[in-house]
């Protein structure tokens, strides 16, 4: 694939023809096109008898951001990550809080020339450990990100998705070698609310859930807490319960809304929700269940599940304390799951 920025579409990864059509492998949208169509996400198109994408080397946004503000509670607590974001989206969510770059459609003026040799001499420039594809869904870029990740990966600087967990597993399998982590956000647990406020399916976000398991990407979860959307405790209840059938290990991230989009006359998620929903992760098993969004609670905090040690203490987005000793609670020796040492810091 040609890496170089400033030059024609480059040709889309994952797609195969079936007659007339080209059926787009990358999401669980399989979106099925004709010539000169778009698919969903707005960034994928067909020209000819090709599949093209139309953000290669183009970011919308980039920034040098907390790792926690992704977030990322078990990896390399502490450091910076250099994030990017190209325009474009395969859902379509009601309350998306990045909606001026993921629902943007503009492929004419999609962002500045950020290819993917400069993502990773910025990012080891200011010292990252990580490049994380964030702000908007990195499925739909998957090309960028492949080939960002892939030469991240030679100078041992991780790649880290924040994701919807939209992608095949065919996706994903091609992704593994160069994929060290993914938050995915869970937005419920209703496959008919999910159709409806998303544009999409339930099921297909499980099941990438759990192939990350199998294949060894280190997971972490978030679900954002809208009121009267998904803040039932029954619905809360299942995805803990999903969650902890997977790999009760698994960081569950439970984030507080804000206004946003068109849901500006949503008011933000209670406090009181956020701390029973804390209490349902922690009572269907999962060890590691953090509050989000509303900063100086204790649930902030890593504390280890065998002898209830803090082990990182935060304060926002902000690492205040690492105690762990590679990767261990120092009071009892509990090997606490995550990333926390890098090729990059290694060397």
């Amino acid at each position: 694939m040609n890496t170089e920025s400033g030059l024609p579409p480059i040709e889309a990864m994952l797609y195969r023809q079936e007659g007339e059509i080209l059926v787009c492998e990358l999401c669980a949208h399989y979106c099925r096109l004709k010539d000169g169509r778009v698919g969903i996400c707005g960034v994928r198109k067909r020209i000819g008898n090709k599949l093209y994408t139309l953000v290669y080397g183009k970011a919308i946004a980039s920034a040098i951001d907390p790792i926690e503000k992704k977030p990322f509670f078990h990896v390399l607590p502490g450091t910076r990550s250099f994030s990017i974001a190209t325009i474009g989206c395969n859902f379509r969510c009601a309350f998306c809080q990045n909606w001026d770059i993921s629902q943007k459609r503009d492929v004419e003026a999609p962002g500045r020339d950020l290819p993917p040799k400069e993502v990773v001499r910025l990012a080891k420039q200011s010292g990252c450990q990580t490049v994380a594809y964030t702000y908007s869904e990195p499925t739909i870029s998957f090309e960028y990100t492949f080939d960002t990740a892939r030469l991240a990966n030679e100078e041992g600087i991780l790649s880290l998705y924040v994701t919807n967990g939209y992608m095949t597993q065919k996706m994903l399998r091609t992704f593994v070698p160069y994929l060290a982590a993914a938050n995915v956000d869970l937005k419920g647990f209703d496959d008919k609310r999910y159709r409806r406020v998303m544009g999409a399916k339930l099921e297909p976000v499980l099941e990438s859930i759990k192939e990350m398991k199998t294949l060894g990407i280190f997971l972490e979860v978030t679900t954002l807490v809208v009121p009267g959307l998904n803040d039932s405790e029954p619905e809360l209840g299942k995805i803990a319960e999903f969650l902890a059938s997977v790999d009760p290990q698994i960081p569950w991230h439970i984030s507080r809304f804000h206004p946003d989009y068109q849901m500006t006359s949503t008011p933000p998620t209670p406090t009181e929700t956020l701390l029973s929903t804390c209490r349902i992760g922690k009572k269907a098993g999962l060890q590691f269940v953090y509050v989000g969004n509303l900063p100086g609670n204790r649930f902030e905090n890593t504390t280890c599940p065998r002898c209830k040690t803090c082990l990182i203490e935060r304060s926002g987005f902000r690492t205040v304390r690492v105690s762990l000793q590679n990767g261990t609670c120092p009071s009892c020796g509990y090997k606490i799951p995550g990333i926390f040492s890098s090729p990059a810091s290694a060397g």
